[in-house]
């Protein structure tokens, strides 16, 4: 099923055939005066220098073949040389009630295949924080609408679980608990299986040990021992590795699902370790890895570059690998065991440069082959009111737990609220549930709605409200439309024989328009991995349903006819706001 503009503008593309003037002139776009038409072919003044014609005249002659057409109610042509359209009742509800008999509401999918989005990539042993916020929420809806186009998806968190921080930690408690069996290099009996620390242990041990190797030279050399130690296979180090990923994991865990962000894949750096010096052995006889200064690295520039490109490193001066060398021995490993078409990586703006040299490199060096897209979306940051990066009243970095209830609670005093304002009875559990859902809607779509690359405030009061564009305003939309269904119901209303018929109204038929451009925003987002534009649309068409809401009685509708269609469109439009919140990573509540 062709994209609703794709499908106007195919009439209007043989209208100019017709008329004797190129085809491609025919497309159609929508009116930027939404007073003077509904939509608008500007092609006529494209065309006036190529067939040495004044624009009116070919808008004109076009005007004409298009007069007796069943999908446009009204054609113009009118000075300079605009094509003027309004659609027929008939094309619109016609096109609307196609896309409600087809189960991706007539969207065309491309042959499936296999992606792989890296997304996440926090640090083991320490916490998450807002900076782990844009990651993951954008992240989660690109895999949603990935999957949502019929690819095989695999989203993975791809851990810092093999650097410096871990020697940090192993260093630490060494000297805290030097009793421990892990640093017993004559143990060979069983290691306890509780860990030894919690998880608030570790997030206080992680900091003390970065400060003191930033102080202290010999602390950090030791700490850099520790981590040798841990990569060559020391067994006690491995043991309390083991444990510091078990109680991190699960922390991480207990916050993504606080997110409804899952992955697939649970890798890290450490997944790759082996596969390291295979691959710098084949760099090294492939003639792409060369000494320099001590380093080995592999020259990514190009003759068209600009600007200056350094070459990628591969392992540093002392022998130590870096994070590119794991990036590009998850590159193969990928190539290895999944063999996707696409693999994207979400980071914040920073590192554009990194990843254009890994990429380079990848290419280079045949670890990924042209039918493979590598592709890095950079995001900004996320501020706070007074423009600078998010803090804490303190002054710090605000963990990721402690920003999600922020959210909730606020709404959830909201939801009281609003219960009181009605005389409505609600559960502390029910008002959890509700400040949950609605929380999450309310900071999922606060971040999405923005284009990732820009850097964004987080408004708590903004993200709350149930007024404007918001998550929150989303799903009352949503939750209103539920209710009229349910009503429906109750009434005895048949909603499974509704039929939609062409509109009757202004309101019905901009619900309608509304409706249609689904195809169009889907796409735009999948190929642009771009969730701002689901934000947008279904947005639209919250406001678009809301005014045909309060313009027509819908279960007082005396037609029956009239009502069934008002009831199969509400359907449908709540099957699509559903269908566009499931790909942006919320869940709808039964009640607001």
């Amino acid at each position: 099923m062709k994209q609703f503009l794709e499908e106007i503008s195919e009439y209007v593309k043989k209208a100019f055939e017709d008329a004797g003037y190129d085809g491609a002139l025919g497309r159609v776009t929508v009116s930027n005066r939404p007073d003077l038409c509904e939509y608008q072919c500007n092609g006529a003044m494209a065309g006036a220098k190529q067939y040495h014609k004044a624009p009116l005249m070919i808008a004109q002659d076009v005007a004409a073949k298009l007069s007796d057409s069943d999908v446009f109610e009204k054609v113009e042509a009118v000075a300079p040389g605009f094509l003027n359209l309004d659609l027929s009742n008939e094309f619109i509800s016609d096109y609307v009630v196609r896309m409600s008999n087809d189960d991706h509401f007539g969207i065309e999918r491309p042959i499936p295949s296999v992606m792989i989005v890296d997304y996440g990539g926090p640090n083991v042993a320490k916490p998450l924080h807002v900076g782990h916020l844009r990651s993951a929420v954008i992240g989660e809806s690109i895999k949603r609408i990935l999957r949502y186009m019929g690819n095989e998806v695999y989203g993975d968190i791809h851990m810092g679980d093999w650097g410096l921080q871990m020697g940090l930690v192993i260093y630490e408690l060494s000297l805290r608990q030097p009793g421990l069996p892990y640093f017993d290099d004559g143990f060979d009996g069983d290691y306890p299986e509780e860990a030894p620390f919690t998880v608030s242990n570790l997030e206080e041990i992680y900091p003390a040990a970065s400060g003191k190797s930033k102080q202290d030279p010999d602390y950090k050399a030791k700490a850099m021992e520790a981590t040798l130690k841990l990569q060559e296979g020391h067994r006690g180090y491995r043991a309390l590795w083991n444990k510091i990923m078990d109680v991190s994991i699960a922390d991480m865990k207990r916050n993504y699902d606080r997110l409804d962000v899952s992955f697939d894949l649970w890798n890290g750096e450490s997944t790759v370790q082996e596969l390291i010096p295979g691959m710098v052995k084949d760099m090294k006889d492939g003639g792409f890895a060369y000494e320099s200064e001590g380093a080995l690295v592999v020259d990514v520039k190009e003759e068209t570059d600009t600007k200056e490109m350094p070459p990628c490193m591969i392992i540093k001066s002392d022998g130590a690998s870096l994070y590119n060398t794991t990036d590009l021995a998850t590159i193969k490993d990928r190539m290895a065991k999944y063999n996707p078409s696409k693999i994207v990586y979400l980071t914040d703006k920073r590192q554009d440069l990194y990843f254009e040299q890994v990429f380079r490199c990848a290419r280079k060096t045949g670890l990924a082959p042209d039918e493979c897209e590598l592709i890095h979306i950079s995001f900004g940051t996320v501020n706070g009111k007074d423009g600078s990066p998010y803090k804490t009243r303190s002054g710090g970095v605000p963990r990721l737990s402690d920003l999600i209830d922020e959210i909730e609670d606020s709404m959830l005093a909201k939801i009281r609220e609003n219960a009181a304002g009605k005389d409505e009875t609600v559960s502390d559990d029910e008002a959890l549930d509700r400040a949950r859902k609605v929380g999450l809607a309310a900071i999922k779509y606060g971040d999405l709605s923005n284009q990732a690359s820009k850097d964004y405030i987080f408004d708590v009061d903004r993200f709350t409200s149930f007024e404007g564009d918001t998550g929150p305003y989303i799903l009352y939309t949503c939750v209103r439309i539920n209710s009229i269904l349910r009503k429906a119901s109750e009434q005895g209303i048949d909603t499974g024989k509704a039929q939609i018929l062409p509109p009757v109204n202004a309101s019905h038929k901009a619900l309608m328009q509304a409706i249609s451009s689904f195809g169009a925003e889907i796409t735009s987002a999948y190929r642009e991995y771009a969730p701002h534009r689901i934000c947008g649309y279904i947005y639209a068409l919250s406001n678009a349903f809301n005014s045909f809401y309060h313009e027509n009685h819908i279960l007082t509708e005396e037609d029956e006819a009239v009502r069934g269609s008002f009831i199969g469109l509400l359907k449908l439009t709540g099957s699509i706001l559903k269908t566009c919140t499931d790909m942006l990573g919320f869940e709808i509540p039964e009640r607001m």
